[in-house]
């Protein structure tokens, strides 16, 4: 294993380097790790299409040989959030996890690209839509040869599943083996070349796909938070057991009031307005979910909050608990002042091999590895980590 570009970089319990006391760092974790804001969402039938096209009359649809898929209500117009590139053949596609969830995805393909391509799979951030960074990343790595999907997780976004605004370590760990599954049957990819990107929480669920899933040849983590971690400890592991404790038992009240009421609690989301006392992060996070430069109509963090419950799966099933396993390659690349930052560096010493590398990038924060208004995406990096593992 390697450490490039590791800078010192200390977090003080307590006060912490970014001036969180504990009680607003436990506060706060709650916010980010389940108040983040989903849209409500549709259903839509949509067939696996032709890849590696030439010209966007080329990229046609065939029929997808997995089960029916539900029908969900597709948008067809360009939504996202970063403008289209003239590189690539964009098509929507839909392919179902193995709990029988319609996952939708976008699926880019690099113009005039022959023969079988090796894929990437990206989901991420968590709480985001696939109209954001991990729609960015995937158009990205497409302008450079990969066939790419930018997927919504199951309940999220344009995807499926009842009921809406749910967050799961099985379920969401088996969102990206699905994209596995769709690309390993494409005629026109290697399924020996498989990678996958995940970003913020879905780096977390990554790395949890990588540990159980052989076919997975490369993973790239980008700004990673562990999901069950953050849940069950609060930033910088603030809380104990006795916090965790009454956490656990205001949930649980909060299952028994919606089943009573039939109606899901959410946690709530981003406020509308910040108060300007709050920490650097949040305003990262308001930045970039609640402007132009981010939001999306069907984000969970730029509109409303994830079901208050959904923290409970996460508290007790630690997704990373077998991430010393993964064989397969590993690049991490994370922002030296992101107040994320430890998530990667801890997961990065459970890693074993020298097929493993951690990447800090100098002056990123959390939200500068989301999009390129900073610049700080390393792309060349990223491109030369996958095409040395995909081959």
């Amino acid at each position: 294993m390697k450490i490039s570009g590791s800078i010192t970089f200390k977090f003080v319990a307590g006060a912490g380097a970014f001036g969180f006391t504990r009680t607003n760092m436990r506060f706060f974790s709650l916010i980010h790790i389940f108040c983040l804001k989903a849209a409500a969402l549709s259903a839509l039938l949509v067939l696996a299409p032709a890849c590696a096209p030439s010209t966007d009359k080329d990229f046609k649809p065939n029929s997808n040989h997995m089960t029916d898929i539900d029908e969900i209500r597709l948008c067809d117009e360009w939504d996202k959030i970063f403008p289209k590139s003239d590189k690539i053949i964009h098509k929507k596609v839909v392919f179902k996890n193995r709990y029988g969830i319609a996952l939708a995805a976008d699926m880019y393909a690099p113009k005039g690209a022959k023969g079988k391509l090796s894929a990437i799979a990206v989901a991420g951030p968590f709480g985001a839509v696939k109209e954001q960074a991990s729609g960015l990343y995937a158009q990205k790595m497409a302008e450079r040869g990969f066939l790419t999907v930018a997927f919504d997780p199951s309940y999220t976004g344009e995807s499926g599943g009842l009921p809406r605004y749910v967050a799961s370590p099985d379920i969401n760990t088996e969102d990206f083996c699905a994209a596995v599954d769709f690309l390993s049957n494409l005629d026109c990819v290697d399924p020996e070349q498989i990678g996958i990107i995940g970003i913020c929480g879905w780096g977390g669920m990554a790395l949890n796909a990588a540990a159980i899933d052989t076919r997975i040849k490369a993973t790239l983590t980008s700004t990673m938070y562990d999901m069950s971690r953050v849940s069950a400890k609060g930033y910088f592991d603030s809380m104990d057991e006795n916090e965790r404790m009454l956490l656990r038992r205001r949930l649980n009240a909060c299952r028994t009031r919606d089943y009573k009421n039939g109606v899901f609690e959410l946690a709530g989301g981003l406020p509308d307005k910040l108060p300007t006392s709050a920490p650097q992060f949040l305003k990262d996070y308001y930045d970039y979910y609640k402007t132009p430069r981010g939001y999306h109509k069907r984000c969970l963090n730029s509109n409303g909050g994830w079901n208050a419950t959904s923290t409970l799966s996460f508290i007790n099933m630690p997704i990373l608990s077998y991430a010393g396993e993964i064989e397969s390659a590993v690049l991490m690349i994370h922002g030296e002042k992101a107040h994320s930052r430890y998530f990667s560096e801890d997961a990065f010493k459970m890693l074993k091999g020298d097929n493993k590398e951690l990447v800090i990038i100098p002056n990123a924060s959390h939200v500068d590895l989301y999009d390129d208004r900073a610049g700080l995406i390393p792309y060349d990096k990223i491109e030369s980590f996958f095409r040395k593992y995909l081959k």
